[in-house]
């Protein structure tokens, strides 16, 4: 218990160095503050957690947070969301082995339901943690969940805002969060965590009065981009060497809300790390075009101004994944639209749930073409 207490004076600590100058700067902002405590268990994913994991989880964080009131047309089509970033430390449920984590993340809040005293939202966060513990070979062999101190934070909540103030709301929900090194070390079979949580948020200075911002017709059409992207992945062999990866593709969209995007595409990838993969025993058939992978995919895109989160459902075709044997494979991006010509974007591959590489992704838009009336 001292360890643990240790832990959360140290997180108290930078939650005031932190916050402290930012309450300050709140008088004069449109910025509140948010204080959550969760309680919850380790997901257990995979076997060996059974036997690894003997505590639950505790976990406090505080945020800064911004509140749109209507600048533009997206914050009203959205219901007015809120943005901000979370400082949070939690326990893993095995301080020996697992140790605890920080990390700093921002997120995005999106109400479904949006009342005077009350409401109802989701919510993204995604940043990076440390963890405390990591595998070691010697000291740590138990740990095969996390092979690097730095890892990336997903975080994802289902919750409810009740007024209990004109400046204060209580806040209460669901939360699961992931975090793993996105395969940049090895091993990686990650953490989930699931949590119920409660807390405040006090507002600092009052929102301003929304702006009741004229709505925009949309106007459907047809969207065709070309993609180049690369990125890194390590084997499962806890080798140190990182592989380069890298892909093509051709994408078409088309705008049938003003939200949400439908479309599919084309894909060409490489993976460098084929050759060592299929080294093992029962894997001598190598060949160089196993490097490759042809295939089609499927995507959905939410669409939020110049940023939209894409999914992606892929299948094989032609030249298939030698090493894993699926079928099919998934991405997650997050993409930003420089202009109307060029985009930038962050993506992870996966085969289901079992991460593979990340890759960044640059884009031309090649044509753009509107619904005839």
């Amino acid at each position: 218990m001292k360890k643990v207490y240790v832990s959360y004076c140290l997180f108290l600590m930078l939650a005031i160095v932190v916050t402290f100058p930012c309450s300050i700067y709140a008088q004069h902002k449109n910025l509140s503050l948010r204080g959550d405590l969760h309680f919850g268990a380790v997901l257990p994913e995979y076997s060996n957690f059974v036997y690894l994991v003997n505590e639950p989880v505790f976990s406090g964080e505080i945020s800064l947070v911004k509140q749109s009131f209507g600048k533009n047309p997206w914050e009203k089509l959205y219901k007015y969301p809120e943005g901000g970033i979370t400082l949070q430390f939690t326990t893993l449920g095995n301080r020996d082995v697992f140790g605890y984590e920080f990390a700093l993340f921002p997120y995005v809040q999106t109400p479904f339901i949006r009342k005077d005293n009350f409401i109802f939202y989701n919510q993204f966060g995604l940043g990076l943690g440390y963890a405390t513990k990591k595998f070691d070979l010697e000291n740590n062999f138990q740990n095969v969940s996390v092979g690097s101190h730095l890892n990336v934070h997903f975080n994802f909540k289902l919750g409810t805002k009740l007024k209990l103030s004109s400046t204060t709301w209580l806040n209460s929900g669901v939360s699961f969060t992931h975090y793993s090194n996105a395969n940049m070390s090895e091993p990686n079979l990650g953490l989930n965590l699931a949590t119920l949580y409660t807390g405040l948020t006090q507002i600092i200075h009052p929102t301003p009065e929304r702006i009741n911002v004229p709505d925009e017709a949309h106007q459907p059409k047809h969207e065709f981009a070309f993609i180049l992207a690369a990125g890194g992945k390590h084997t499962r062999a806890l080798q140190s060497t990182v592989y380069f990866t890298s892909s093509a593709s051709i994408e078409y969209k088309h705008h049938s809300f003003k939200k949400l995007h439908f479309g599919g595409g084309l894909d060409l990838s490489y993976d460098s790390s084929t050759e060592t993969e299929m080294s093992a025993p029962g894997k001598n058939d190598y060949k160089p075009a196993y490097d490759y992978r042809t295939g089609i995919h499927f995507s959905q895109e939410l669409v939020y101004d110049r940023f939209s989160f894409i999914l992606q459902e892929g299948l094989y075709f032609g030249l298939t994944d030698q090493v894993s044997k699926s079928p099919m494979y998934n991405r997650a991006i997050l993409r930003w639209k420089l202009n109307p010509s060029f985009l930038v974007h962050v993506s992870m591959r996966s085969h289901l749930h079992i991460l593979e590489y990340p890759e960044i992704g640059f884009g031309y838009f090649l044509l753009k073409q509107r619904h005839e009336k």
